[in-house]
């Protein structure tokens, strides 16, 4: 550590005042913003950066945001060095400069403190179009990224103060529901100047110098963390391999193999994915960036402090260029941040749990969603959102506990929320005839992983398109030490379509029109169970049962308990013995 006094308090509150301005970004984009996907669903991020840029506090937001802030920062600081000044905000969105998908598009604050740069602040949302043959952007007939939406490389929507209406406009134009999106970006950039306000006050308090010297303290803090976990996993090489399904694009299902290398209080991930394909699921290299920081925090579970001096002593390999997670363009990416992100994770996860076996979790339900576009006669304008409420999904079961319910999917862990039904209808002219939890949909295992979820819709008086993207439709949630679950079909995501009476069931990637008194269901796979399902206390599995999360049969197949009577729910004690020693 570096020779330097801090003293402990001060470094407290410099500390709560880094918190809590990042705590009051989202809270004043939640607050100002147009779109159900930023004030409902809350899917967008927020971080601080110091001038170098290195990330000096990452909020407990979005995890598929976060960890592709950092090569962003640094590849738009990098496009605009020594054109960086006073009052310029720049807005960027490509995965070619370190991007996600091209959705999720970030604003970059530039703060300066007695003429000199001393921070960044940045917000990155999901907005609910980014123009584009398909509304709401996940095209899953895209060959190529062109066919997605808009590419927006760095570019200063303010120049030293001035705002670019001729920018803001022309990208506007592009997009679909206007409003919405204005309004998103409008919350984007008064977010960044909240943190702005707070930084600058903050320095005006203690000194500039106090606290670069508190935050560089907090950065090494964060590493000793990383390293003490990493020097108590014994030298070696370590390998996981996650299957990522076939959704629809005729290629057929793919590995991601994450081999993790340990050396005293180093760590080196290298990544293998197959050749890059001409359909949506490719990811650039920052996005993957967030998929494998995810899965080592998934390991982890370190406590805060959480900025980039958790990664100083991690190095990642992405595998070669014009790979499935080491995309290049023109590589069609936009589902990306959940497939093959969860997969992603999923084998990063995989190897550290064979380097650290005590350390093992079942791993969270995949994303499996839907966005819907169309008129909305009653403003007289047109509607397009992404319905964050149908990717909630179960978490995975731990050694101690069940996995929680409706909280996924793994590419956010949990920062999502679906937002109220009535809001959805009243922001669109939706009906909701269902969201509920889906009975045998978690993992079986000793400790049982957690629900997923089913989300009905139907349009109100005109037709609706719909555009699913995901995958987990075939293959469940991985379990964990010993859990195996024997009915599948219930514990993977899939789309139900009725028409006329009739039922369709949809596993693939689509985009279908659907009329009023038709109804769309999107069901979202559970999360993976722990331990062997044969060791689960009998009447927790009764109580499942009594609670809807799991049916009489489902209680035979996966877990080997017998119930006698479908009405007291009791247990025939020798059918179950009989069952279980069968196994």
């Amino acid at each position: 550590m570096a020779n330097r006094q801090v003293d402990p308090i001060t470094l407290s509150v410099v500390r709560g005042v880094l918190e809590t301005t990042q705590r009051e970004m989202t809270l004043a984009l939640e607050k100002t913003a147009r779109s159900s996907v930023f004030n409902l669903a809350h899917d967008y991020s927020t971080a601080l950066f110091n001038h170098t840029p290195e990330m000096i506090l990452q909020g407990q937001d979005i995890p598929i945001h976060l960890g592709s802030l950092i090569p962003a920062m640094k590849s738009v600081a990098n496009f605009f060095e020594g054109d960086i000044h006073e009052g310029d905000l720049i807005l960027h969105n490509d995965p070619a400069y370190g991007g996600s998908h091209i959705i999720d598009t970030c604003m970059y604050y530039p703060v300066f403190y007695e003429g000199e740069l001393v921070f960044w602040t940045v917000c990155k949302g999901h907005l609910t179009d980014i123009g584009g043959p398909v509304p709401a952007g996940y095209n899953p007939e895209a060959k190529e990224i062109f066919a997605e939406g808009l590419r927006i490389p760095p570019i200063k929507l303010w120049d030293k103060g001035v705002p670019r209406d001729d920018i803001m406009n022309m990208l506007l134009t592009n997009m679909r529901a206007r409003r919405d999106q204005e309004g998103d970006f409008n919350a984007l950039i008064g977010a960044c100047q909240v943190g702005a306000r707070n930084l600058t006050a903050l320095m005006d308090k203690y000194g500039k110098d106090v606290v670069q010297e508190c935050i560089a303290e907090l950065l090494e803090m964060a590493n000793a963390h990383m390293n003490g976990l990493i020097s108590q996993v014994p030298d070696g090489t370590y390998s996981g391999t996650a299957i990522l399904e076939d959704a629809g694009h005729g290629f057929g299902d793919f590995d991601i193999t994450a081999t993790v290398t340990i050396k005293g209080a180093s760590c080196h991930i290298e990544i293998e994915s197959p050749p890059q394909i001409p359909y949506f699921i490719n990811s650039y290299e920052g996005n993957s960036y967030s998929g494998v920081y995810l899965g080592l925090m998934m390991f982890a579970q370190l406590p805060p402090p959480y900025n980039e001096g958790l990664y100083r002593n991690v190095t990642v390999d992405m595998g070669k260029k014009g790979t499935l997670c080491n995309a290049q363009s023109p590589a069609p990416h936009m589902n990306c941040t959940t497939t093959p992100m969860e997969t992603l994770t999923d084998a990063v996860r995989l190897a550290f749990e064979q380097a650290a076996p005590d350390k093992v979790s079942a791993s969270w339900g995949h994303a499996n969603g839907c966005n819907i576009a169309g008129w909305d006669s009653r403003h007289d304008e047109e509607y397009v959102t992404m319905v964050l409420a149908s990717i909630i999904s179960g978490a995975g079961a731990t050694a101690s506990q069940d996995g929680w319910h409706a909280c996924g999917p793994e590419c956010c862990f949990g920062a999502l929320t679906s937002g109220d039904i009535e809001m959805l209808e009243h922001s669109y002219p939706i009906i909701i005839h269902e969201y509920g939890l889906m009975e045998d949909s978690g993992g079986a295992g000793k400790f049982r992983g957690g629900s997923g979820t089913r989300w009905a819709v139907e349009p109100l008086d005109t037709d609706m398109t719909l555009v699913t993207f995901g995958e987990g439709r075939r293959i469940p949630a991985m379990g964990a030490a010993g859990a195996k679950s024997e009915m599948v079909h219930k514990k993977v995501g899939r789309l139900e379509i009725t028409r006329g009476g009739e039922t369709q069931i949809i596993t693939d990637n689509v985009i279908e029109t659907i009329k009023p008194g038709e109804i769309a269901a999107n069901l979202n796979p559970g999360g993976g169970g722990f331990g062997n399902p044969f060791e689960r206390d009998p009447l927790k599995v009764v109580e499942d049962v009594r609670n809807g999360l799991v049916s009489i049969e489902g209680a035979r197949l996966d877990y080997g308990v017998v119930i006698a009577d479908a009405d007291t729910l009791s247990i025939d004690e020798a059918a179950t013995v009989a069952a279980r020693a069968a196994a």
